[in-house]
């Protein structure tokens, strides 16, 4: 049986992740001063403005806003002329406003709690927001990850690499990549296309970019040998791809949740994961669906394995679990459920403290990638023996 399996990915210089980044970086600013904050950050861009709104609970007060959004465009290449983006020249509008005690009073007093049932100090922190909260993981790659996926990152990080390191001076913020795998018989054969579209300078030549983008990245990948003479290779299929980033694109926080997680193979609850603290479940519990999922793939009681998770605001505990095998399961699911919930603490409060969520982390999950790693965050790690 032969079929196809695509994915895509971005560059941090990307407009939708320029968003999250900055969403993210103001995030970790309020954790370092204040680990029990809680937080929801949105911020929109567009030409030279940036909207940074949202809600926020907590003790910290001496944020520098603008610093850290400095910051964030510096990282992502924003701070060179030649970039389109005037970073001194940048309107920067804020409306962050309390965060509502309704909310705020179902997380410190729990479903649980208000009506006598808590047992413990992890009964009495409810979920700060209801989700479906989904993770996967599979055993074609090392980092338990689909191929497709990885293939679409890997290329953008060297495409990354050769714009930050100055190595190709053309090159802007802006990439994308697309790859499309075929599969016989559930495994990954070759590589059907890759387009890879890369933002430059107005004065260097097609033929240029064509070449140097095959040669120094498509050519250098560790997953080149996938690549076959009928393989079809877009290198900037628009013909210029000059002017690009917030000045072309508007960016948005959470728009690109199949980068954020498996590239489309899996399905995705709908809450995006940048500018949120670890309170909302949309993040903690995705990374915990995550953790569990690759824990049940890592020690062989499925080939490909999805957990997904229920949560109600402000109940501590999970409404609901279920995992998918996609038939590749060594045992019953009963059975798989049952080793999940002896082995993991499901309630939000267990998720934050296990996976240590209270740390200011996530900035770099937007640079890196939340997914797809083999121990660059917590929930990549093989933690248990289950």
């Amino acid at each position: 049986m032969r079929r196809l399996y695509s994915a895509e990915y971005v560059s941090k210089g990307h407009p939708d992740k320029l968003a999250d980044l900055i969403s993210d970086t103001l995030l970790d600013e309020f954790i370092k001063v204040d680990a029990n904050c809680h937080i929801a950050c949105e911020t929109l861009i567009s030409n030279n403005l940036i909207v940074v709104a949202g809600e926020i609970n907590s003790s910290a007060n001496q944020i520098s806003y603008e610093g850290s959004i400095k910051n964030a465009l510096k990282i992502c290449g924003y701070d060179r002329d030649e970039s389109g983006f005037n970073l001194e020249d940048s309107k920067i509008i804020f409306n962050l406003n309390k965060q509502s005690r309704d909310i705020d009073n179902s997380i410190k007093n729990s479903y649980e709690f208000r009506n006598g049932n808590a047992k413990e100090e992890a009964d009495m922190i409810g979920a700060g927001d209801q989700g479906i909260v989904i993770g996967y993981a599979c055993n074609e790659t090392k980092e338990l990850i689909p191929l497709a996926h990885m293939i679409a990152r890997s290329l953008i990080n060297r495409i990354e690499y050769l714009h930050d390191k100055n190595i190709l001076q053309y090159l802007r913020p802006v990439a994308k990549s697309l790859v499309t795998l075929l599969y016989e018989n559930g495994k990954p054969k070759s590589i059907e296309q890759i387009v890879l579209s890369v933002q430059h300078i107005e004065t260097v030549s097609n033929e240029q970019i064509e070449k140097e983008i095959l040669n120094l990245v498509i050519n250098e990948n560790e997953y080149s040998y996938l690549i076959t003479p009928d393989t079809k290779i877009f290198i900037n299929p628009s013909g210029r791809f000059s002017i690009g980033g917030p000045m072309a694109d508007t960016g948005l926080t959470g728009r690109k949740l199949m980068v954020d997680t498996y590239g489309g193979r899996a399905r995705h609850g709908g809450g995006a994961f940048s500018g949120k603290d670890p309170s909302k479940c949309d993040r903690s519990g995705a990374y915990l669906c995550r953790w569990i999922a690759k824990h049940l793939v890592h020690f062989g009681y499925a080939q490909e394995c999805e957990v997904e998770i229920l949560y109600a605001i402000g109940v501590s505990r999970p409404i609901d679990i279920s995992i998918n095998c996609f038939g590749t399961e060594k045992i019953p699911i009963t059975k798989m459920i049952e080793i999940v919930k002896n082995n993991f603490d499901l309630r939000i409060y267990s998720v934050i403290k296990e996976l240590q969520l209270k740390k200011p982390i996530y900035a770099d999950t937007v640079i890196k990638g939340h997914f797809g790693h083999m121990d660059a965050f917590s929930w990549e790690r093989i933690a248990k023996q289950i």
